[in-house]
């Protein structure tokens, strides 16, 4: 019995100290100085303003954060955060090591400073290369141009939200260290899981300038650009109504997010910490064919972003949504006065280049020809490198670059022909035609389409429109006083053939206001 009594107090002290372990390893773990998850591994720290560090640790732990010469030192508060403010700092692509100090430390490579793109929208911003990858085709893509590793994205996973959150939530890969960090470096083994618009604008980014480029993906399939405004954005424009009436918790209800703000407060909240150079932004679709409205909501959003950012009027570049079905799809697409679809929406978009620092690529000639209900264009490539255009010319001091298509500024009538002038011609006025990943082709004997006229009637004919230097002249025998015209003011795209001859594509337009 004394044995088995000296066994059991051996056995109860083993547990104890083994309880104790525990113990002592979670209070440890509590007091561990920890970084919010966005800084990892292969991380872009954005250049030329003060970059804030940020994270967690034990209330008035003292916390020292050292990169690139400098130390900065600050104790935890009395909810175990703490947050640094590094110095501005200039590009650099040499990679560098970030430690990260209190009881215990922290050791982040390969870092580097350049610039950070917030990546957002719906499908189109959210899918990664190969999405629409059809078996029988070859893949869209060369691997080998994914080759670019100072180009580096982070994918943000966080969930809608009724509440600003400031959590960030993120989805590490499988395979090497480098490949399962929250930063993922742009390799041929690695291309295929970014944002493909996002790729194709950071890769000509990077190319170009030789600065590095960080993509942060945040984006959701299907959604209307209601749950990414921000609570300020909304009541900061006066034309749009208030909201009331919004749950105090997000539910899903098994569709898309659609509670306004909760994937502001979800999924870009969570990073308005972060510094940024800029956003591009690819959705539309989901609000069908809204117009002024929809003009109304991206002020909201742009301004409400940058608000929250506190960074100044930072560059916001959108897409013009994609051509969807050929013109003679569907009866609408053969009515010259147009308007189906997503004609409101485009010239909502065309209208948002009124807010300064903003910039869009038109997407017009995208459409798959050959699935022509999609609506979802296979050619990210062009899309995300029109977009670079724009930062190139705005952004990193590109002089003369050709950097839009043809864009409506205004009309002259000349007795029974109305002129249009457009700004950004470039070196000129061409017809031309794109399919799928081809290049642009000329055509010099081609004849204008999809441009319509109209006289105080409102009654709309198709036009006879021509090239005049750098203008475009248009005409209609049934129309002998005519007071509007109408270009690719429809859903379709496959027939509207107006470019520069740096070849991109005329923005849909129309000149009347209804």
């Amino acid at each position: 019995m004394k044995g088995i009594n000296k066994m059991k107090g051996i056995i109860n002290m083993k547990t104890l100290s083994v309880q104790a372990a525990f113990i002592l390893a979670a209070v440890s773990a509590s007091a561990d100085v920890k970084l919010n998850p966005i800084f990892d591994d292969h991380a872009v720290l954005q250049r030329d303003i003060p970059v804030s560090v940020y994270g967690t640790a034990e209330p008035g732990e003292k916390v020292t954060v050292a990169f690139a010469g400098q130390n900065k030192s600050v104790s935890a508060d009395k909810e175990g955060t703490w947050s640094v403010k590094l110095a501005a700092m200039k590009a650099c692509t040499n990679a560098a090591t970030m430690t990260v100090t209190g009881k215990n430390k922290l050791t982040l490579n390969d870092v580097v400073v350049g610039d950070v793109w917030i990546c957002s929208g719906q499908s189109n911003m959210d899918f990664t290369p190969g999405a629409y990858h059809n078996a029988l085709d070859p893949l869209p893509y060369d691997e080998k141009d994914f080759d670019v590793p100072l180009l580096r994205q982070f994918h943000l996973v966080n969930e809608p939200s009724m509440r600003p959150e400031t959590d960030v939530k993120v989805n590490r890969g499988n395979g090497t260290s480098e490949e399962s960090a929250t930063w993922l470096p742009c390799k041929p083994t690695t291309g295929n899981r970014f944002t493909a618009v996002g790729l194709y604008f950071g890769r000509k980014l990077q190319l170009e300038t030789g600065v590095p480029i960080g993509l942060i993906k945040t984006a959701w399939n299907g959604t209307s650009i209601e749950p990414w405004i921000s609570p300020a954005g909304l009541a900061s424009v006066k034309e749009l109504p208030p909201v009331t009436g919004l749950p105090a918790e997000y539910k899903s209800d098994g569709g898309y997010p659609s509670t306004w703000h909760c994937l502001y407060n979800g999924k870009i909240h969570p990073l308005i910490r972060y510094g940024i150079k800029g956003a591009i932004w690819y959705q539309g679709e989901s609000n069908g064919d809204e117009g002024e409205t929809y003009y109304q909501k991206l002020r909201a959003l742009i301004g409400g972003w940058r608000t929250a950012w506190g960074e100044g009027e930072f560059p916001f570049y959108l897409v013009q949504l994609a051509g969807r079905f050929s013109s003679d799809y569907t009866p609408a697409g053969k009515d010259p006065a147009g308007g189906d679809g997503w004609a409101k929406i485009r010239m909502a978009q065309f209208k948002a280049l009124t807010i300064p620092h903003t910039g869009m690529a038109v997407a017009m000639d995208l459409a798959d020809v050959r699935e022509p209900g999609d609506i979802h264009p296979k050619n990210k490539r062009d899309v995300g490198e029109r977009l670079a255009l724009w930062a190139l010319a705005k952004d990193y001091g590109k002089k003369n670059l050709v950097y839009s298509g043809p864009l409506y500024k205004e009309m002259k009538i000349e007795g029974n022909k109305i002129r249009i002038i457009f700004d950004s011609v470039g070196s000129g006025l061409t017809v031309a035609t794109k399919r799928g990943f081809d290049p642009v082709v000329k055509e010099p004997k081609g004849k204008l389409k999809h441009f319509a006229i109209a006289g105080e009637d409102k009654k709309w004919a198709w036009a006879d429109a021509v090239i005049d230097g750098k203008t475009v002249v248009v005409s209609s025998p049934e129309v002998p006083k005519p007071v509007a015209v109408r270009y690719a003011y429809t859903m379709s795209g496959d027939d509207c053939n107006l470019y520069n001859n740096e070849g991109l594509p005329a923005s849909p337009f129309r000149t009347d206001d209804g």
